[in-house]
Order: C-alpha cells, then structure tokens, then sequence
C-alpha cells in the first residue's frame, strides 16, 4: 500500500471467493535484542532533488522476465567489484493494485546497491486493469520471481538472501520469508531460493484480517484475497496473512512511522509482539512523525535504520535453498 485508494473500483474479486467455485529497531545496540525504537524522521533535506536524484540513478545491471505474463519481470541491482554479493529481494507496494509499479523502489535500489547489497526488484501480477493479480497469482509470482535468483547469470551470494518490502509489498516480503514452512503443494511452498538472512518490511499491513474497512467488499485485501475471511471458501487467509504463519524463524525489521495514515502503525506493533511471543528475533521502529512513504525515501533518516540493520545481519545464514544443496 503506498497510496490511501481513493476511489475504490468495482472489481470482480467475488468471482474468486465463495460467489463462484474458488482456488489464497534496526539491531539496537547488540544482536538479538528485541527494540522498540523510536528515531527522528524529518531532518532537513542535504540531498539533491528528487528529479536530480532519479537522473543520478545507476540503471539496473539486468531485467529479466521470470514468466511469460508481462509483469513477470524483475530488475537486478548490482554493487561494485567482484561478489559473490548478497541479495535483497524488494517488493513494492501500491494496495496490491496495478497503478503502482517497480519504478518508485529503483532509489532505494540504487542505494542499497551502493550500501553492497544486489538488489532485485520484483513486479508481480496486481489486481485491476486485467493484470490477472489476486490470490493466488500475486503470491505465486513473488515466489517464482525469488526463485528465478538461482537462474541469473550474476555474482550472487544465494546463502545470504533477505527479502524487504514497502506498505502491501511489506506483506508480501513477510509471507515469502515463511515460505520454508508453508504445507506441501500449496503456491509458494518448497521454495528453491528461501529468505534465510532476514526479512524488513516498511510500513507493511501485516495482518491482512485485521483492517475491515481494508478486507471488506471493495478494500485493497478483498481486491487480492477475493473474499472476506468469513467468506474464505478455503484456507487461503491463514495461509497468505504473515501473522498467521510466524514464527519465521529469521531476524526480523519493522519500520513503522508514528504519523502513517495509511496503514495503523498499531499493525506492526501488534506483529513485533506476535513474533516475539513465537520466539522471533524481532525489531521495531517507529520513526517520529514519519509518514507512510517517509520510511522507504532513501534521503531520509529512516532508511538509514533499514540499513544499519542489513548491514548488522550475520554474514553467513543457513543455507535453506535446493541451488545450495
């Protein structure tokens, strides 16, 4: 979600519920502490403007098709020298919807490439527009889309991967980081490129039943889950909403701004104590008067935190992906 939705379209999301037959903090001081911190947001502004910034940009090292549908696509980010480089998988956000794209998360992939980090940034199926999103389309091109990690021709360091996302992608870096645990046969599961390092999400609804003027007829979660969870003709809410599906097993950031409007900051800090209580590593920040697209600007002090915890993770993780067996 990185825009309030305005005005709600008419989408025939109920097509996909019971209507029809249906198919779904950074590190504060040492590791492992749990933190609930609270950091400055609205420094004066150093860096060049937001047009000057985007020319400045360095183009992506690739884009890749990871499928055949048009928005199966992906950009890699690579930093300077040799690698092998460690990953983060970026997922934007937007309501699941199709008016947002990739392109507004291309500076913070810029810059965590200058931080060391490749960054592959990841369009998927969304709902609207006959992008054909929703459950369980968005969710299973998230998956492949990590997956086709193992099918580039880059310097990638496939044992050290963790994933981040802004606002829905937020959710969608969550539900990917469990993906190791989700029950056979079922999208996503028995992944080939796991998230083993960690797994950041900013400003992220990481509860998809927990906001029902969001997952009520015409919300952003009906538009993607196609029903009410009362309505669910199958498991899919428990098997897509993050908080359903901890513990994760991976250290985890939430970077949540006190002045969101968009998605509660109330939402992450219910997760934190969800994780926490499942034995997570878990981080949260809530940046002073930061606002929903606050966290994700790269020329802002949030993001900083973002990186400071990347840069904290252990160098090494368990390997959890069949291309390191």
């Amino acid at each position: 979600m990185a825009a309030p939705s305005g005005g709600r379209r008419a989408d025939p999301a109920a097509a996909r519920c019971g209507h029809a037959p249906g198919a779904l903090a950074a590190r504060a001081g040492r590791a492992g502490a749990d933190a609930a911190v609270s950091a400055p947001a609205e420094a004066p502004r150093s860096a060049p403007s937001t047009l000057r910034a985007l020319l400045d940009l360095r183009p992506p090292a690739q884009r890749q098709a990871y499928g055949a549908h048009r928005q199966q696509r992906a950009e890699l980010h690579l930093p300077d020298g040799p690698g092998p480089h460690p990953v983060v998988v970026v997922l934007h956000g937007g309501f699941w919807r199709a008016r947002r794209s990739l392109r507004y998360m291309r500076p913070a992939c810029a810059d965590l490439a200058r931080d060391g980090w490749a960054a592959w940034n990841v369009e998927y199926r969304r709902v609207g527009r006959s992008e054909g999103g929703g459950w369980p389309a968005t969710f299973a091109d998230v998956a492949s889309a990590i997956d086709h990690l193992a099918d580039l021709d880059a310097p990638l360091d496939l044992t050290r991967v963790a994933a981040m996302g802004h606002s829905a992608g937020g959710q969608l870096a969550l539900w990917a980081a469990a993906r190791p645990h989700l029950p056979e046969g079922v999208p996503g599961a028995d992944p080939g490129v796991a998230i083993t390092a960690g797994v950041a999400a900013l400003a992220a609804p990481s509860d998809l039943e927990a906001t029902p003027d969001l997952y009520g007829p015409g919300g952003a979660v009906f538009d993607l889950m196609g029903c009410t969870p009362a309505e669910a003709p199958d498991d899919r809410y428990v098997l897509g909403n993050p908080i359903r599906r901890l513990p994760l097993g991976i250290p985890i950031l939430l970077l949540h701004g006190d002045a969101d409007r968009t998605v509660p900051p109330r939402r992450s800090r219910e997760f934190a104590a969800a994780a926490r209580a499942a034995g997570d590593q878990m981080n949260l920040i809530e940046p002073v008067g930061a606002g929903h697209r606050t966290v994700v600007d790269p020329r802002r002090p949030p993001w900083r935190e973002l990186i400071r915890w990347l840069d904290g993770l252990p160098a090494r993780s368990p390997a959890r992906t069949r291309a390191a067996e």
